[in-house]
């Protein structure tokens, strides 16, 4: 009986029985049609004597000692088993003989659950086994020691002393020849085991994310103009992070997945509004990392586009893209930034409070798939692990538009209005969503279909007039100022159109009249 089962109950009894032949130290003996199972290292059954021994042409001698070839000799037994106690994973253990210089290597795998300590008790005793199992001896005996068989230990007086081997072989003849290999009976006495601890892996229970949607401006260059972006933070994190859509609350389907975890944090001071263009050298804002860290650039990398971040408030619309150069560790996790670029890629420059979101865009805010003429429809999503299936409570649902601020044409610059006579002539400059950073050329790319300006003259918030314009100017005239019944503080706003996003954002400038 073997963990349940007779041999002749299973249909290839060697399958069962090698591994526990390799791990318990035993062998299966067949004699006279019964399978005997005896441990190894058991008690020789008796010595053989030289003078005693048989003369045959198969061993002229009666008996012959052979060793090995040392470079037969594997130098490295490697046994693989199921490990108890941890989650039951297949592991390994070798064995190496160090004052060996072979490298073969030998390896089994074994479907029992052990310990480590016993796998590695194991594989020493295999090795050990091996390198006995070198020295082997042939004999003939007369028929009278037909009692003798395979599995059975006989003991031989050598050169260096008495040693025993086990019978592997026998061959029935006119004599009795045997062949056996040397054993060693204290190699099958049952080790002390170091007691060890199974190492369990650690499972992170799958805990909602926080996504944070981001309709952004092209800021690399190459992304979708009309695509937003999405990041998930979460404390622990829990791996891979899934994105679902659907038009309705239901039959999602999957959007991306996101393997990376993003480098977030807030802020733990206001950061004012702060100047557009220029390099803002006012008063460090502390941010505190909840993952990762942060880093100084040089002035060159900056201007290169280096450490870009995404401060907001989490909606999607919400979030103004900046630079910094200089991040100085001042607490745990908490950095001093300074020397920043505000405004950047067209985004407006806004004054934060302290628990605003600071988002690297580090290529970690992916872009979700999204259809051009999806812009402006609300979509449901379902954001949670990946590992997790999209109806688990993990998974959090939020439903979004997204306006496609990618294609939303920047505010022109250097807005002016001079006054000549009794009109107010505007003037400006106007900016590009895409290759703006070219020094070679004229002037930068147009980015849209046609050249068009929207104007807007506001009297106290009401709205006097509108006009539309296919060059970087225009002349509010003392004339429609009358019949405008334009008087005191006017503002005037221009803003470029874009053929599929509308009027941009607007520059602004006030002229009393």
């Amino acid at each position: 009986m073997v963990r349940g089962y007779t041999v002749a109950d299973v249909t290839e009894p060697r399958a069962v029985l090698q591994p526990l032949m390799v791990h318990f130290g035993f062998d299966a003996i067949e004699r006279e049609g019964v399978l005997i199972f005896r441990m190894r290292g058991a008690e020789a059954v008796g010595a053989v004597e030289a003078p005693l021994t048989a003369l045959s042409d198969a061993v002229p001698n009666g008996v012959e000692f052979e060793r090995g070839a040392e470079a037969e000799l594997m130098g490295r037994v490697r046994i693989s088993f199921v490990e108890t106690g941890a989650d039951y994973q297949i592991v390994s253990e070798e064995a190496v003989l160090a004052d060996e210089a072979s490298h073969g290597v030998a390896g089994s795998e074994i479907a029992l659950s052990l310990l480590r300590g016993e796998g590695k008790a194991t594989a020493e005793r295999w090795l050990s086994e091996a390198r006995l199992a070198r020295d082997t001896v042939r004999f003939s005996l007369p028929l009278s020691r037909l009692a003798l068989g395979a599995g059975d230990v006989v003991g031989f007086e050598t050169e260096t002393g008495p040693k025993r081997y086990r019978i592997d072989r026998v061959e029935l003849g006119d004599v009795l020849t045997f062949e056996a290999v040397a054993v060693d009976a204290s190699l099958y006495e049952r080790p002390e085991l170091e007691p060890t601890e199974a190492r369990m892996p650690v499972v992170a229970a799958p805990v909602p994310v926080q996504p944070l949607f981001m309709d952004l401006p092209l800021i690399r260059g190459d992304e979708e103009p009309h695509a937003p972006h999405v990041v998930a933070v979460a404390e622990p994190w829990p791996g891979s992070i899934a994105v679902y859509d659907a038009p309705s609350d239901e039959n999602y389907q999957l959007n991306i997945t996101q393997p990376a975890r993003a480098r977030f944090g807030v802020l733990e001071s206001p950061l004012g509004d702060g100047p557009l263009g220029v390099l803002d050298r006012g008063a460090a804002v502390q941010v505190r990392m909840l993952s990762a860290a942060l880093s100084s650039i040089t002035e060159d990398a900056l201007l290169a586009g280096g450490n870009v971040a995404l401060i907001g408030d989490g909606t999607p619309d919400g979030w103004e893209v900046v630079q910094f150069q200089t991040a100085e560790l001042v607490g745990v996790n908490t950095y001093e930034v300074s020397d920043r670029l505000r405004g950047q890629r067209g985004s407006e420059s806004r004054v934060w409070p302290a628990g605003s979101w600071f988002v690297l865009f580090d290529g970690v805010p992916s872009q979700i798939n999204l259809a051009s003429d999806q812009r402006g429809i609300a979509r449901h999503f379902r954001i949670g692990p990946a590992r997790q299936s999209v109806s688990d409570a993990s998974y959090v649902h939020e439903v979004h538009s997204f306006a496609g601020s990618g294609l939303l044409p920047f505010a022109p610059v250097h807005l002016k209005a001079a006054r000549t006579g009794g009109d107010v002539d505007l003037s400006w400059i106007r900016q590009t969503r895409t290759d703006g950073d070219r020094w070679d050329l004229n002037d930068v790319p147009l980015s849209e279909e046609s050249e068009s300006y929207e104007v807007r003259v506001l009297l106290d918030g009401q709205l006097l007039r509108q006009e539309v314009v296919n060059v970087p100017g225009w002349i509010y005239s003392a004339a429609d100022q009358v019949s405008d019944s334009a008087t005191g503080l006017v503002q005037f706003e221009v803003a470029q159109i874009s053929a599929q996003f509308g009027a941009g954002r607007s520059a602004r400038v006030s002229v009393g009249l």
